[in-house]
């Protein structure tokens, strides 16, 4: 009769927070939790003994009584993912799950991030480690670690044989510890992720770490975005980044490269020939300097994701990025936004485009745009070239005029997978909206799939307002759109 009754309060907890019947998952990320909704919780632990994964990230109540949950961890020792990302843990709270780590033999996936207590004091959570643990994903995202944090981490790391994901991002001070790092990731040949980004890496990092990719062999995914030290320290092309050559995705925007890290990258790059996403953004030396390197993204035949944003591209760099995509015919992401080159040449990208069926993500945000160009676009959509497009972004093209947006609205309905559209004005840059608004209603009506329109700063005058609003009541429609007349 008791377990009867407790079954039925849990019901109910759960009920609350709108969850199901839970068995081997319980996910309470984002609920709000309470102190009496975790007092709650640590009553149903009991009664899951096959729960493999427990997720109660952000909620803050969580902070300061994490004991009373750790201590029922020896009831869940089939745990094997457990998150407690943003929970506002404290010193106790940390001291208390470091202790609870050692009952729990089977957890494969650890998630501490956006925790600041954490930094300073990670060797209690993580040295009572069991040993041979199969630790599979440690999460310890922007958790304030110290040199000193980093230095244990690489300490760890061999007895982490089992690791694949490791991601230190955001931890600013861990950069004068990498050395120890990268001697522990020697040990870790099972690795498949590495994420170090704004990790207040230096020119020599580098160096550091490709001594260490030659042990690297399985590694996926490789984050070192955000570290603006890190100029320079590719111009002794890093021989062994060479050796990854099952890396399918590189990220290194906001970098600093200078001319001379995009030659040594040339060199590299290319016979990366598994790579299916590289990020070069916000790396304002490559616009000069990058023309061999974006010429030769024609040998990376599986690249999906192009994301090259911000970074002063030329017309010669542009035209031999337009003529490389012709290329790439797995292309499903594109990102041009706030390269002004673009502008007037678009017809290059355009017919490079008509090749690439695929593509599902294209922004030209702040990119000079001209009329002729979004007509030029606009022929492509009509032609049926881009299809599978889901979304679009052309916003902050202010020099466009009305009758650009006309072509386009016009023909925008033959984007049959739209999702999101997006044509804002720059900030402080306020317009009324044409004749053309009618045709971008009527397309609205023709795509079964649109959820967002970003209009910002574009002006409904009170007939198109009236025009909206029966659009909205007649097509029973849940599409958003967001402009400046809504405020």
């Amino acid at each position: 009769m008791d377990l009867g009754s407790k079954l039925e309060e849990n019901d109910q907890f759960l009920q609350k927070l709108g969850k199901r019947d839970v068995d081997k998952c319980l996910d309470l990320n984002s609920c709000g939790l309470t102190t009496t909704d975790v007092r709650a919780m640590v009553a149903l632990l009991p009664l899951l003994p096959n729960l493999e994964e427990l997720d109660i990230s952000w909620n803050d109540f969580v902070g300061g009584t994490l004991h009373s949950i750790t201590q029922q961890m020896h009831v869940t020792s089939k745990l094997k993912i457990l998150r407690l990302g943003s929970c506002r843990l404290t010193t106790e709270d940390v001291q208390a799950l470091g202790e609870a780590l050692e009952m729990i033999p089977e957890l494969e996936e650890l998630n501490l991030s956006w925790n600041s207590e954490v930094g300073g004091n990670l060797p209690l959570i993580l040295q009572k480690f069991p040993t041979g643990s199969k630790i599979q994903m440690l999460e310890l995202v922007d958790c304030a670690l110290t040199p000193e944090d980093g230095a244990f981490v690489g300490q760890l790391l061999p007895s982490l044989q089992s690791l694949r994901v490791l991601d230190l991002s955001m931890n600013r001070s861990i950069g004068s510890s990498l050395y120890s790092i990268a001697q522990g990731l020697k040990c870790t040949s099972q690795l498949r992720a590495l994420k170090l980004h704004l990790c207040g890496l230096s020119q020599t990092s580098i160096r550091i770490l490709d001594a260490a990719f030659r042990c690297l062999g399985e590694l996926r995914r490789l984050d070192l975005s955000c570290n603006k030290e890190l100029g320079g320290g590719f111009e002794e092309a890093p021989a062994q980044l060479v050796m990854l050559n099952h890396l399918e995705a590189l990220d290194l925007h906001q970098c600093s490269l200078t001319v001379d890290d995009v030659a040594s990258l040339t060199q590299v790059i290319p016979l990366l020939s598994n790579l299916q996403e590289l990020d070069l953004s916000a790396n304002k030396k490559m616009g000069s300097s990058s023309e061999n390197l974006l010429s030769r993204l024609r040998f990376l035949p599986s690249l999906k994701s192009l994301l090259i944003n911000n970074s002063a591209l030329e017309s010669e760099t542009f035209t031999a990025l337009a003529e490389a995509s012709i290329h790439l015919p797995a292309l499903e992401i594109l990102d041009l936004s706030w390269n002004k080159c673009v502008g007037g040449n678009l017809r290059l990208l355009l017919d490079a485009l008509k090749l690439s069926t695929p593509l599902r993500v294209l922004r030209l945000s702040s990119c000079s745009l001209l009329t002729e160009d979004v007509a030029l676009l606009a022929s492509v959509i009509q032609m049926g070239h881009l299809a599978r497009l889901q979304k679009l972004d052309l916003s902050y093209n202010d020099s466009v005029c009305d009758a650009g947006w006309a072509v386009f609205c016009q023909n925008m309905c033959c984007l049959q997978e739209l999702t999101e559209l997006d044509i804002s004005l720059r900030p402080a840059h306020f317009r009324d909206c044409g004749q053309w608004f009618r045709h971008l209603l009527y397309s609205v009506t023709k795509l079964p799939t649109i959820a967002e329109i970003e209009m910002q700063r574009w002006t409904l005058p009170a007939s198109q307002e009236e025009e909206l609003k029966s659009f909205e009541q007649d097509h029973k429609r849940s599409v958003h759109f967001d402009y400046s007349g809504l405020q």
